[in-house]
C-alpha cells in the first residue's frame, strides 16, 4: 500500500471513518455523509461513494468485520479488519473513567472525525493500561461530553439522557440511530449529576450499544434499557 507523505501525514488534515460490515457495511450512506462533511470542513477535494466501498469489498468475505475508510489531499485508503467487540464485552459491560484532558468545545475539530485524534488515542490507551475499557471527557465547564471513541447515554426515571453536541462531540451514527427511535432528551450533565441515574450505556458503530457498570467512582446496576437497544438494533439493521 502506497502512501503519499502529505498533510494527513504530517499535520492530521484528513478524515476517516469506521464502519460495521455484516455481509454488508451497516449504515454506509450516513458515514459517507458524514465523511463528506469532514472533507468539506478541511477543504479536501477527494470524495468517496457507495460504488467505492463496495469496489473493495467485492473481494472481502466479511460476515463480522470493519472498515476503516481514510482520507486525506492525496490519499484515499480501504483498511479491512476484525471487529474487536464480542458476546463476552457485552455480558461483562464497560468499566470507565474519566480522563484526564479536557475537550475543547470551542474547537471545530471536536465535531468532525477527523485525523487529529491523539487525545483519544492517548486517553484510551492510559485507561486500558489501568485494566478498563474507556475514558470519558468532560469539558473546560465540567460537563460530561463523549467517550474516547464512544458517545454515552444515562437512563434515569424522566427517560433516556445524552450530552448535547454543543458541550463539545462527535455525533455519532450510532447516537443517531438512538436519538431517532428512541425517547432521548439532549442536556448538559455533569459529574454530579450522574448519580442519579440508574443505567449508562455507550455507543459506536463497531460496539453498537455497551452497557456500562462503572464510571470512575459511580457504579450501574441496571442494564434493562442498553440490552432492549441492542437487541432491536441487531433485529432491524443486523439481517
Amino acid at each position: 500500500m502506497d502512501v503519499i507523505l502529505d498533510d494527513g501525514f504530517f499535520f492530521g488534515l484528513g478524515a476517516f471513518e469506521t464502519i460495521a460490515v455484516y455481509g454488508y457495511p451497516i449504515f454506509l450512506e450516513r458515514h459517507l455523509e458524514r465523511l463528506g462533511r469532514a472533507l468539506e470542513f478541511l477543504g479536501i477535494a477527494q470524495h468517496v461513494s457507495e460504488e467505492d466501498v463496495y469496489g473493495f469489498l467485492n473481494g472481502e468475505i466479511m460476515e463480522r468485520g470493519a472498515l476503516k475508510i481514510v482520507v486525506s489531499q492525496e490519499n484515499k485508503l480501504f483498511l479491512p479488519r476484525e471487529n474487536p467487540y464480542g458476546e463476552k464485552d457485552y455480558e461483562k459491560g464497560f468499566t470507565m473513567d474519566f480522563a484526564r484532558v479536557r475537550r475543547n468545545a470551542s474547537s471545530p475539530f471536536t465535531y468532525h472525525k477527523t485525523m487529529n485524534y491523539g487525545d483519544c488515542i492517548l486517553e484510551k490507551r492510559r485507561v486500558l493500561g489501568k485494566g478498563l475499557d474507556e475514558a470519558v471527557f468532560l469539558n473546560d465547564r465540567g460537563e460530561i461530553c463523549e467517550g474516547t471513541s464512544s458517545n454515552i447515554f444515562f437512563v434515569g426515571e424522566g427517560g433516556i439522557f445524552t450530552p448535547e453536541i454543543s458541550s463539545g462531540l462527535l455525533p455519532g451514527i450510532m447516537r443517531s440511530y438512538v436519538l431517532e427511535n428512541y425517547e432521548v432528551a439532549e442536556r448538559r450533565i455533569t459529574v454530579g449529576d450522574v448519580e442519579q441515574f440508574e443505567e449508562c450505556f455507550v455507543t459506536n458503530s463497531l460496539m453498537g450499544i455497551m452497557p456500562v457498570v462503572k464510571l470512575g467512582g459511580y457504579c450501574f446496576d441496571k442494564r434493562e434499557t442498553a440490552d432492549k437497544i441492542r437487541k432491536e438494533y441487531f433485529e432491524n439493521q443486523v439481517k
